[in-house]
């Protein structure tokens, strides 16, 4: 049966469910108060990976014992900002004990990997028919380190990969500075993950689908969602700061914006903002010919439209605190360690730096399924760090989940009211 569906918010995650909703003869009405693509949005400044292997949480067993850690080094690759700390706390603790065991690690990639596994095909096939193939590569993504025993200190998540079906191929020295000769000398092995891909340039990539949307019947509309009108837990409509929408459902995909709006369907969600930032360099004097990340530096390094980007660090300080553009200049630094061929004399209007918002639950597992409150409300946020790669499946879902069909992968594990 066909549905008035509203989408609240215009990231990767409503791109693609805007799409799979249409394509099952839905009308749709997305929203977003501010441009889709733009450089508000976490799509926009992601690391640009489609990465089937991120499918380990943030935390794991042990990681308690570095919280002091994130609290005395502001500049950390994960900091906590002490004046946030208390209204953080009870998100930090599910966070440390959504990783305690090896056990707990394991049931968590069990359940993210038939989400993520074929993200880069399901964006090939979004992209063609977007009009903007270009957009999507499929070159693999590379971790580097200084040596093989760097890599083996690792063993648990590599573990786990290998045993929910991921493999990769492993590269000593000389494979590596075959791959890539303009990566510095002190890397000595890497995992060269084949099945990875990247985005070259994540906002026009959104941009480009919430237009193809609209040129298939989805009205957009410059608004923000403030609530929802439900009576007996039917929904009636979408509340917005212009006035109510009327509509049948509506699917809440604003990122880390969606707290709120989980609340006003009846679910108290531990969603939180991880702010990460990226640094640019326009016309890089190397070219990477394949996505990299650093063990040292944590960081992933891809060649986009814009320039050689390097994005990463994670800052839990909320929404309202000012950027600290120090952890910018951090990922500039470990990119010009990573290549000696950059020039150490970088002039400022060469590097374009860039904060945003992860919206991130504790355990790295985003909400997907109906509200408390009314079946017609259904959750799609929180995806963390792997929103980009698990978006195409998730728009999936959400169709099938308003249809009233069946889920083509299991979904209780992410159910909005775990926690």
């Amino acid at each position: 049966m066909s549905r008035h569906v509203v989408v609240i918010g215009a990231g990767i995650v409503g791109a693609a469910s805007a799409l799979e909703l249409l394509r099952d003869g839905h009308r749709v009405t997305i929203l977003d108060p501010a441009p889709p693509g733009g450089e508000q949005a976490a799509s926009y400044g992601n690391g640009c990976w489609l990465s089937p292997q991120s499918v380990i949480p943030p935390a794991g067993p042990g990681v308690w014992k570095k919280v002091p850690g994130f609290l005395r080094d502001p500049l950390g690759p994960l900091a906590i900002r002490w004046s946030y700390l208390p209204k953080v706390l009870p998100w930090l603790v599910k966070y440390l004990l959504s990783g305690w065991t090896e056990e707990k690690v394991l049931r968590i990639a069990q359940a993210m990997q038939p989400l993520l596994h074929d993200g880069p095909a399901l964006h090939r096939k979004l992209a063609a028919e977007a009009g903007v193939p270009e957009l999507i590569e499929h070159r693999g993504d590379m971790y580097i380190y200084p040596d093989r025993a760097t890599f083996e200190a690792e063993a648990m998540s590599w573990r786990i990969r290998k045993q929910v079906g991921i493999d990769w191929i492993e590269l000593d020295e000389n494979e590596l500075r075959q791959r890539e000769p303009e990566l510095d000398r002190r890397y000595k092995f890497g995992v060269l993950m084949e099945m990875g891909g990247h985005c070259t340039d994540p906002g026009a990539y959104v941009a480009a689908l919430i237009s193809h949307a609209e040129s298939l019947g989805a009205e957009l509309r410059r608004v923000k969602a403030t609530g929802f009108h439900v009576e007996s837990g039917q929904l009636k409509a979408v509340r917005t700061d212009a006035g109510e929408i009327a509509c049948d459902t509506a699917v809440i995909c604003a990122g880390a914006y969606s707290k709120q709006l989980a609340a006003a369907a009846g679910d108290k969600v531990p969603l939180e903002t991880e702010r990460g930032y990226h640094a640019v360099l326009s016309d890089p004097e190397v070219r990477p010919r394949t996505p990299m990340m650093p063990s040292d530096g944590k960081m992933a390094i891809t060649l986009t439209r814009q320039g050689l980007r390097c994005a990463g660090q994670v800052e839990i300080a909320g929404l309202d605190a000012m950027p600290n553009w120090k952890r910018a200049e951090i990922l500039r630094d470990h990119l010009l360690r990573s290549f000696p061929g950059l020039p150490r004399d970088l002039p400022a209007e060469r590097v374009k730096v860039w904060m945003g918002h992860r919206p991130s639950m504790p355990d790295g597992m985003p909400c997907l399924g109906p509200s408390r409150s009314s079946p017609d409300i259904v959750h799609a946020f929180g995806h963390g760090h792997v929103g980009l790669v698990g978006a195409p499946r998730t728009g999936r879902l959400v169709a099938q989940i308003v249809g009233g069909r069946e889920p083509e992968i299991p979904i209780a594990a992410f159910s909005p009211q775990r926690f």
